[in-house]
């Protein structure tokens, strides 16, 4: 009977872990969080867990976001904290973004130091003048769920961890009698001139701390409570106030900087002092929660109840484990698995959850909700990833994107405009970038089957959210069916991407049987039309006369009527529509050719003149690889005679954009989207248009894939004969019958099967047609 049960043990193991039953490999050691924190891919390389409230990773340097008044390009580097060029750490806060090119948070700061007590963090050309320190790469150990570096100007050895919601810190001291834990409650990432609206810190006992830090940055208002426990006793403590707010009213009657109990003003350093023994340990548990400081403290005592540090990283490192089982490749090459599961660690990142373990959060209302049958999340960059990450989330993690929806109606039904986020965090939203991307993500997830939840209530919140006339143009485009370049700037763009956004209600509408909602937005979504001007075969910003703009330049990309993009780009955005497209501008043999230049095209100096760096290092010819807007169009051969260029571009994208280096990715992940284009790019198949069930068939540059589903079947991928000069589809089998036209659709996938590319060194100029 053991030994019966011992086989059934070792049967449920294989079936949760197939990549480690057949191979006995840790998916684990093929993850390098340090790919793409050098340059622009702005992630970061500390410890969190899958979609973990906390990333408790190290800054290397603090940046004003403003300089003399004006904005710091220098700033735009430091978007994730962390800098693989920069020498020095200044210490390890708890919050981050993955990839984004904008910033916030770099909450709760905390930097083990000896010797002479200091509170500032000195500059990076002189580390010693601060609390930061020096520290080598060559002592640096990046993993999912754990991160350790040596800081050489104190001698002491950082390890970090976390759970969800809890970072654990280990920090290794030398014999001192001037051991120092400094927590700065004034660092965060983009260090806005009055971001710290206020922070209070309440001394429990000798080992804990409570407290909470409300700021005013990219999020109008956003408030972070904690609980922070140590291992062993404070000898003492104190704290430092940069501004005198502190010291007002009755405060005097006390000596509030030394050993008292509570600390409180809008820019505070604490610091905590220890003596220590030759390699002692002094452990930090930290919690977060977006409710309150009992909170944080529940989340501490229910996530990490010990000091068990390497328990905590194996518990950490097997949940990671557990996520990347979800797909097994097949390949002989370490890098290409570097990249490949590297890639599937950076699209689980985010978004990030946010509640207590009781499922409290705070609302964008600024009350507290309690999440009922869902996990709520936060973090949505959505202008990047309606792309890509979350249909790769409809066929990988369909439940967390299910919570991900309810999330986004939880959003809604607190907002007052009654709108849909469109890039939000931490009960905020900062309305950056344009269009309304959660009706892609919502239609995606409908029209997939994947709506475990109220579709009709989710329809009713898209079709409020596309008619508020109020926002970013929408009155215009509403009433003159394209956004006029004179009354309101980025208007093709805009345009462009609300038609799409338009066909995704539609597409839900229909699934739905609404036809009266079907009928207005998908009207509304053949609105692309009105700004294509055949004259130049570019989109072109028209004027509130019906006039196209008179001064156009095709290859700018500011004042131009675009965002993140010029006319080359954009001019290709009409994912809904690509036969369409296509006929409009010229028909399939001439598209093909324009397609061809934007590939191949050299740009002149003045287009990187006026270019910031966002897109520098993911230009192929004008393709712009490093901004959303242009990741299906590689794809579009598909629609010409010619689709063996589809799988000729993708494979040359994939060799120039994605390196397991530390410059490997070209341009930001932006919250894992440029992650996502590489999954699905890697195993053949790519979503052109969230919001239909159909996937566009490319070249794969793996020799196999399996993805474990959640309804318990499994899609398998072959590539036979595949290889760096075998990138040339000869013909596709699914379930051993032959494709005829390069698409598949969800169902295939979600029904299980296998499909298979035949691969050679030459196109198959007949494939598909």
């Amino acid at each position: 009977m053991r030994k019966q049960l011992f086989t059934i043990l070792l049967i449920a193991q294989a079936a949760a872990y197939p990549a480690l039953a057949q191979t006995g490999e840790k998916l684990v050691s093929y993850v390098n969080p340090i790919i793409g924190t050098q340059k622009m891919g702005h992630v970061y390389p500390g410890a969190t867990v899958p979609f973990g409230a906390v990333q408790l990773s190290p800054d290397t340097d603090t940046i004003p976001y403003e300089m003399n008044g004006k904005y710091n390009p220098d700033v735009y580097r430091y978007c994730a904290g962390y800098q693989y060029d920069d020498k020095t750490i200044t210490g390890f806060s708890h919050t981050h973004f993955s990839g984004t090119g904008h910033s916030d948070l770099g909450d709760f700061l905390i930097m083990p130091t000896t010797g002479a007590l200091q509170l500032n963090p000195g500059t990076a050309n002189d580390p010693k003048s601060g609390y930061r320190s020096a520290f080598s790469h060559a002592n640096e150990v990046a993993e999912p769920g754990y991160y350790k570096v040596k800081l050489d100007d104190h001698d002491i050895t950082a390890e970090l961890t976390a759970s969800n919601r809890v970072g654990f810190h280990q920090y290794t001291f030398h014999k001192t009698q001037n051991a120092h834990i400094i927590l700065d409650l004034m660092s965060g990432i983009y260090n806005y001139d009055n971001k710290n609206v206020w922070t209070f810190v309440r001394v429990v006992n000798d080992t804990l701390i409570t407290g909470y830090r409300q700021t005013n940055g990219w999020a109008r208002t956003r408030t972070v409570y904690f609980a922070m426990t140590f291992s062993k006793p404070i000898k003492q403590y104190g704290h430092r106030s940069y501004t005198s707010d502190v010291y007002r009213g009755f405060w005097r009657k006390f000596d509030v900087t030394q050993n008292f109990p509570e600390m409180a003003g809008r820019q505070l350093r604490a610091w905590f002092d220890f003596d220590t023994e030759e390699g002692e340990q002094i452990k930090i548990k930290f919690a977060i929660s977006p409710v309150s400081q009992e909170g944080a403290l529940a989340n501490m005592r229910a996530e990490i109840p010990h000091w068990n540090f390497n328990q905590a990283k194996a518990d950490a490192q097997s949940l990671w484990e557990k996520e990347l089982n979800k797909i097994a490749i097949k390949t002989n090459s370490k890098e290409e698995k570097q990249n490949f599961y590297t890639a599937v660690y950076h699209t689980f990142l985010g978004p990030t959850t946010y509640m207590d373990t009781d499922g409290s959060y705070r609302g964008l209302d600024m009350n507290v909700h309690k999440a009922n049958g869902f996990t709520n999340y936060t973090t949505f960059s959505l202008w990047d990833t309606y792309r890509a990450l979350h249909p790769f989330f409809n066929v990988v993690q369909p439940k967390r994107n299910a919570d991900m929806v309810q999330s986004m109606m939880a959003h809604y039904d607190q907002s007052v405009q009654k709108m849909l986020p469109v890039w939000s965090h931490y009960a905020n939203e900062n309305w950056c970038m344009i269009g309304y991307h959660s009706v892609s993500v919502i239609a995606d997830a409908v029209v997939k089957g994947n709506a475990p939840f109220d579709a009709n209530k989710a329809l009713d919140a898209c079709v409020a959210t596309a008619r508020y006339k109020k926002y970013d143009g929408l009155e215009y485009y509403m009433a003159m069916g394209y956004v006029p370049e004179d009354k309101n700037s980025s208007s093709v763009s805009k345009t462009l991407e609300y038609a799409y956004d338009d066909w995704a209600i539609a597409q839900m509408a229909q699934k739905l049987g609404r036809k009266d909602i079907y009928d207005e937005f998908i009207k509304r979504s053949a609105y692309w039309r009105n700004v294509y001007d055949a004259s130049t075969g570019f989109m072109r910003p028209r004027m509130s006369d019906g006039s196209f703009r008179k001064e156009f330049d095709a290859l700018k990309t500011h004042g131009q009527g675009f965002i993140e993009g010029n006319a080359w780009n954009y001019s290709l955005y009409v994912p809904q529509y690509p036969a369409e497209m296509i006929a409009l501008m010229g028909g399939k043999k001439q598209f093909a050719t324009h397609l061809d230049s934007l590939f191949t095209m050299h740009l002149p100096d003045e287009f990187f003149a006026e270019t910031e760096d966002i897109t520098r290092d993911g230009i192929i010819g004008n393709y712009v690889h490093g901004n959303e807007p242009s990741h299906h169009t590689a794809y579009l051969y598909n629609w010409t005679d010619q689709p063996w260029k589809t799988q000729e571009r993708v494979r040359m994208i994939l060799k120039k954009m994605y390196r397991p280096t530390p410059d490997g990715l070209g341009g930001n992940d932006d919250c894992g989207q440029m992650s996502a284009w590489y999954i699905f790019t890697t195993m053949g198949f790519y979503p052109v248009a969230p919001g239909s069930v159909e996937y566009s068939l490319g070249s794969p540059a793996v020799d196999a894939a399996t993805i474990q589903l959640e309804n318990g079947k499994t899609f398998a991928m072959e590539a036979k004969n595949q290889s760096d000069k075998n990138v040339y589809v000869q013909k596709v089998e699914l379930n051993g019958k032959p494709l005829t036209k390069s698409v598949i659709t969800h169902t295939d996938i979600m029904n299980g099967g296998k499909l298979t590319f035949y691969m050679g060194a030459k196109p198959n100029k007949k494939l598909y047609l």
